[in-house]
């Protein structure tokens, strides 16, 4: 508001070119002055923690940015892997698969297995793929007890500067004299 009246007052007074009227530049910006240096420390103060408050906000959006990337990137590379070791095994197992086929008995035997070996890669990414996923769920975690610590330290300093509704202050009647 001190801001507002300043450049009101001082920076943008109304007038018609170097004439101003109806007040003094000087006098309000003294005036205007004096009321920021009687401000209570405890306002600045507040104004600083509210900056800092900002700060820290932005400072952890930032953190957790960059840990959603990281753990993102950490899930698509367990995941590639995953699929790799899927593909590696399935190569195999068709190759088994072929050689077994020539021979009549094994036929069910080289089909049991290719089921197994089939069943057990997709258990093993499965398994990878929660891994990642606990994974990026403790990182979030994490992030979250961190905001939630940002966000604690901004409702007490939101709470320290709240305005304190002073008492109303009744005039007394003077009785009208006659």
């Amino acid at each position: 508001m001190l801001e507002d009246l300043q450049d009101l007052a001082v920076d943008q007074p109304r007038g018609l070119g170097p004439l101003v009227w109806g007040y003094s530049r000087e006098a309000v910006q003294m005036h205007i002055d004096k009321i920021r240096s009687s401000l209570p420390l405890e306002l600045k103060q507040a104004a600083n923690l509210t900056r800092e408050s900002e700060r820290l906000v932005e400072q952890s959006r930032e953190d957790a940015a960059k840990t959603m990337e990281g753990a993102r990137k950490e899930a698509d590379r367990l995941v590639e892997e995953a699929k790799a070791e899927v593909e590696r095994l399935l190569a195999t197992a068709k190759l088994e698969q072929e050689r077994m086929l020539n021979e009549n008995e094994i036929l069910k035997l080289a089909k049991s297995q290719a089921d197994e070996i089939r069943s057990s890669a997709d258990k093993d990414s499965a398994a990878m793929r929660r891994g990642a996923e606990d994974y990026a769920y403790s990182v979030l975690g994490k992030l979250e007890t961190v905001v939630g610590r940002v966000m604690t330290s901004i409702d007490k300093g939101k709470e320290e500067i709240r305005p304190v509704p002073e008492l109303a202050v009744v005039p007394t009647r003077e009785k009208a004299k006659v």
